[in-house]
């Protein structure tokens, strides 16, 4: 069983590698479609919290895309501040969120958005990163709040795939600094489930299971345990690796 680990972990560090040297392609991904704001700002923050939230089962390129042109056109921008939002009618903010599709479901798509700025206003002061300072930054604390304390207040976001998607783009494209991302779990969508399975950590019987997302977590954090690798370093490289059809690591 150790030398299969082993074997493993050195296909895992191979497709690391390879990411790293852009073998895997990824110089652009979904996420790099975004207005370039201030990293800091809580506009960048509001950007990338509200459009995570919508991002399940769709087509990731084309969510940031629609994020974007609603963001730059001064007739929607006010959908990404939560203050605004609270006061909006539905109507309008529907109205506002389909002009660039990026509300694919405006109904229910529309409460997610509302019911996220109602969270960020009422819990955190229309500021999301009153959140990570009451959290002092600290994952485990972050993932506690969001996923237990106030579960019902961040609909979409705190799930499994979502929260650890979530946090890892805030860590890239803004000014986050968390502390202890160790206990930041892998993001498992669709790609990195195909992914696990094709590293053989996974059975084709064991995709049906209804609880797929949380058992690919779990082998991943088991996984990179003492190792120099922390599971949510791996959701890129694993992503693009599926998106490439699974190129040949031995080759490379």
């Amino acid at each position: 069983m150790s030398s299969q680990k082993d074997n493993i972990l050195r296909s895992i560090y191979a497709i690391y590698e390879m990411y790293k040297k852009g073998y895997l392609g990824g110089k652009i991904l979904p996420e790099d479609s975004n207005p370039g704001l201030s990293k800091s700002s809580i506009d960048n923050y509001n950007f990338f919290t509200l459009t995570v939230a919508l991002d399940y089962q769709r087509n990731a390129f084309s969510l940031w895309e629609s994020a974007k042109k609603t963001f730059l056109d001064p007739s929607t921008v006010q959908v990404f501040d939560p203050k605004l939002v609270i006061n909006m009618s539905n109507e309008k903010l529907k109205k506002y969120l389909c002009e660039y599709n990026l509300a694919l479901q405006p109904n229910k798509h529309t409460e997610i958005w509302r019911k996220i700025c109602e969270t960020m206003c009422f819990l955190f002061d229309g500021d999301i990163r009153n959140l990570f300072i009451e959290t002092k930054w600290y994952i485990p604390d972050i993932l506690k709040l969001v996923q237990v304390t106030h579960k019902s207040s961040f609909p979409y976001l705190s799930g499994i795939k979502l929260c650890s998607y979530w946090l890892h783009i805030l860590e890239k494209y803004t000014d986050a600094t968390f502390n202890g991302r160790e206990f930041l779990s892998i993001a498992p969508d669709t790609h990195i489930i195909k992914a696990t399975h094709k590293l053989g950590l996974i059975s084709a019987d064991m995709l049906k299971d209804n609880k797929i997302q949380l058992l690919v977590a779990e082998i991943w954090s088991d996984l990179l345990k003492e190792t120099n690798l922390t599971p949510i370093d791996m959701h890129t490289p694993l992503w693009l690796w599926s998106k490439s059809k699974f190129i040949d690591i031995e080759r490379r």
